[in-house]
């Protein structure tokens, strides 16, 4: 079924879509327009969307700056209220969301675009929630002191969102930011800032004008524009490895606080004892073929153990020979496309890297599987065996449908290569002997380790990477806490009892 053949959402017809600035859908200060166009079908319009520039960071950093001490002094209940209310109108609104998200990303809406309209609903619910817990302490100091702490909201947050995600990441980081007591300023990535944009309209019902802003346009133009302005308290920036260095030090040189969550080479690695169905089928989920391997967390390392290689190798080849790649909107389709030309070319050119590899095996060449009738960034899935640990393709984050299978033998090698990584986002252990599971996990240098599962992240539970997959953590009490408040001592003298 094509998106002409579904409920167009309203926001596809409007031409020109504006950004989110104060409350109301604004042009650029220099009048300059962005088109956005389909992944799915070349050519095809969606709509304009603004090219910010400095002029809009400043418009949407006063907003929210002029929003910020109302917001920041309403009680912890009645933020709760207004996260809780957006909630409840993202899951109304859920489908609509879901196709924006499979028209804007090219992420097939079964699998992920509606998946993903329900991660961001209940992460609303979720820091809605968990509002009312943005506590201090009281420490013992002995007789004639009271000493407490406070937590605070940071201010003005700057959020620079990726296109493979948009939602759920927004989801990570808007209502996180609002339950502490800030204000925010979402720059939108310019490959996927409609269903952003949708968001900010969704939230604009709750919230006061200037709580919540969205800006559109070129990272180098907009993007660097908020890291680097002074009205900005805090920036919250996900996206890959090599941007995040440069937000980082800009940042840095602010000396405001920074969280980013990166680039990720996660390993997955099976032991003999679970060579069954299940962690096939979790191979597949980990290694996030639905979305086209496009995440930060897909399992794109598989050690299989060597007595079980053969076995596990077919079978998973078997089962991404029977994934659809096909239009987004197809309620049939498994996989979509890539978000764009020069992503699809960066995957195709790892692609041809591992075919002219005489020392490679390529199990699975997935160019068969993309109807020749498609008219988009669509590749099948490809699965390259024998490979080694030191391979280009097993060190570098493709960002694609690639998977890289490596040998092993000895339990301390194969930990040795999973580590061996500059990268430290997620980790996928299969193993049945839990307590060898458990120590391996201890051992992995991961943010976020899985055994016997290949899910998602789950809400209210921390996410974030180690070494050059970011600093900070998301999705939970935790990270909002550490991400979005800072803590004031008090120490007060009290004045002996009078008689």
């Amino acid at each position: 079924m094509t998106l002409e053949a579904q409920a167009l959402p309203e926001l596809l017809s409007r031409g020109d879509v504006g950004m989110h600035i104060n409350g109301e859908a604004v042009a650029a200060v220099g009048g300059q327009w962005l088109e956005v166009t389909s992944p799915s079908a070349l050519g095809k319009f969606l709509g304009r969307v603004p090219r910010a520039a400095a002029a809009d960071v400043d418009r949407a950093v006063a907003a929210a700056r002029a929003a910020l001490p109302a917001w920041r002094a309403l009680p912890a209940t009645e933020r709760q209220k207004a996260l809780l209310a957006i909630a409840e109108s993202i899951f109304a609104h859920a489908e609509e969301l879901a196709l924006l998200t499979a028209a804007d990303t090219g992420n097939a809406l079964r699998t992920q675009a509606r998946p993903e309209s329900q991660t961001l609903g209940n992460l609303f619910r979720y820091f809605g929630g968990v509002s009312t817990e943005v506590k201090g302490v009281v420490l013992p100091a002995g007789e004639g002191q009271l000493q407490y702490s406070i937590r605070q909201p940071v201010g003005v947050v700057g959020a620079i969102l990726p296109w493979n995600s948009p939602l759920m990441i927004a989801g990570m980081k808007i209502p996180a930011a609002l339950a502490a007591g800030n204000t925010i300023v979402v720059k939108a990535a310019e490959d996927a800032p409609l269903t952003v944009i949708r968001l900010a309209e969704l939230c604009a019902e709750h919230l006061p004008p200037g709580v919540v802003n969205v800006l559109t346009g070129y990272g180098e133009e907009c993007g660097a524009a908020l890291v680097a302005h002074p009205g900005v308290d805090k920036v919250s920036f996900t996206g890959s490895t090599s941007v995040g260095r440069v937000v980082g030090s800009a940042a840095g040189n602010r000396l405001v606080p920074v969280s980013l969550e990166l680039g990720g080479k996660s390993p997955t690695i099976v032991w003999p004892d679970a060579a069954d169905d299940a962690t096939v089928d979790g191979i597949l989920t980990g290694m996030r073929f639905t979305r086209q391997g496009q995440s930060c967390t897909a399992g794109s390392r598989l050690f299989l153990h060597e007595d079980v290689y053969d076995d596990v190798l077919d079978r998973v080849v078997a089962k991404l020979k029977g994934l659809v790649v096909g239009d987004p909107l197809d309620e049939r389709t498994d996989m979509g496309a890539l978000i764009n030309q020069t992503q699809y070319e960066q995957v195709c050119g790892y692609i041809r890297e591992g075919l002219d590899r005489p020392d490679v095996v390529t199990a699975l060449d997935g160019a068969a599987q993309v109807p020749t009738d498609l008219n988009g960034y669509y590749l099948g899935p490809t699965v390259f065996s024998r490979a080694d640990n030191s391979w280009r393709l097993a060190r570098e984050e493709i960002f694609g449908p690639v998977l890289v299978v490596i040998p092993w033998r000895d339990e301390d090698e194969v930990l040795a290569m999973a580590n061996d990584s500059h990268y430290g986002l997620a980790a996928y252990l299969w193993c049945h002997d839990l307590d060898r599971a458990l120590t391996a996990a201890e051992r992995i240098e991961s943010g976020w380790v899985q055994v016997n599962q290949g899910g998602g992240q789950l809400v209210g539970q921390s996410y974030g990477g180690v070494k050059a997959s970011g600093i900070g953590r998301e999705f939970s009490l935790e990270g909002m806490l550490e991400s979005f408040t800072q803590i004031k001592q008090v120490n007060v003298k009290l004045s002996p009892a009078r008689p």
